[in-house]
This record gives structure tokens, sequence and C-alpha cells, in this order.
């Protein structure tokens, strides 16, 4: 069996995905990243599917705190969006970027995004260069409902 490595490519990176902002909390410090592998996973409990990064800092706090927000962002909020995610040497910063508040578990919950959710880890399989978490969401705040910011419009590709 071969794998056809440009087409893998080009059908991989047709799978739409939106972009979040994933928060996590290391005692008093924040931190965060773009995420877009991202789906629901169940009705009943709410679950959510997400897949990061195992070298990133962020992954780490996830499997030590077993919980993380998501940020749903806004069609217009390309530029945000960035800032999270360009890879940075420490933690913290980002959020310095962005207002935000903390949910009921004391993540962080951008002012701006259509508005967030705050999950707690049920699950993780870990292979390959990312992780995927499974989480069930806790709380949800909805700010404005808007239309959401996809990878497809930002002219950026992640994956394949």
């Amino acid at each position: 069996m071969t794998l056809d490595l440009d087409a893998k490519k080009v059908l991989l990176r047709k799978i739409p995905h939106g972009l979040f902002i994933c928060g996590v909390r290391d005692g008093e410090e924040m931190n965060g990243f773009t995420a877009s592998w991202v789906t629901q996973g169940s009705f009943d409990p709410p679950l959510i599917v997400m897949a990061v990064r195992a070298e990133g800092s962020s992954h780490g706090i996830i499997q030590r705190t077993k919980c993380f927000s998501l940020n749903v962002l806004r069609s217009d909020q390309k530029d945000l969006a960035a800032v999270f995610f360009k890879p940075q040497s420490a933690l913290g910063g980002r959020f310095e970027s962005a207002p935000f508040h903390k949910g009921e578990l004391g993540l962080p919950i951008l002012d701006n995004a259509i508005g967030g959710v705050e999950c707690q880890l049920v699950g993780e399989v870990a292979n390959g260069d990312h992780t995927i978490f499974v989480a069930e969401v806790m709380t949800a705040e909805l700010i404005e409902d808007k239309e959401p910011l996809v990878l497809s419009t930002t002219g950026w590709s992640y994956g394949g």
C-alpha cells in the first residue's frame, strides 16, 4: 500500500476547521493558543474533542490541570487568532492582546469572542505529534451570536 503524499495533503486540508482560542491556567499564569483541530464529540454529556501539539507548553498544563477553556472567535478576528498562533518562548503574555475574564472554573474567556466554554478533561489519546483530548463542557457563556472564524477564509493552512 502506498500513500500518495500530495493527494493526502490536499484532501486533509479540505477538512473544514474553525479557529478557536484555547485557554489554560497554571496557578495565576494564563496561557493560550489557537486551536483548529476541534469538534463536538457527544451530546450527552456534551463533549469537545481537541488535538493539541504535544510539544506546546499548554499541552502539559492541560494534562496537569485536567481543564481548558475554548473560545469561539468571530469571523473578523483573524488578527487575534494570529497572535495566539505564533510560537512563544515562555508562558503568558498572549492574553494581554485581548480583554478577558475568568469563567466559573477560573479559565480565560475572551470578552469580545462569540463566547466560550470551560471543559474538564475526561480522556486523552497520545499518538503522533498531537494528543487528542476529550473533555466535558462544564460551563458555557454566549457573548454575541455572530459568524465564526474558519480556517479556509484566512488563507492559512494547518494540516495535511
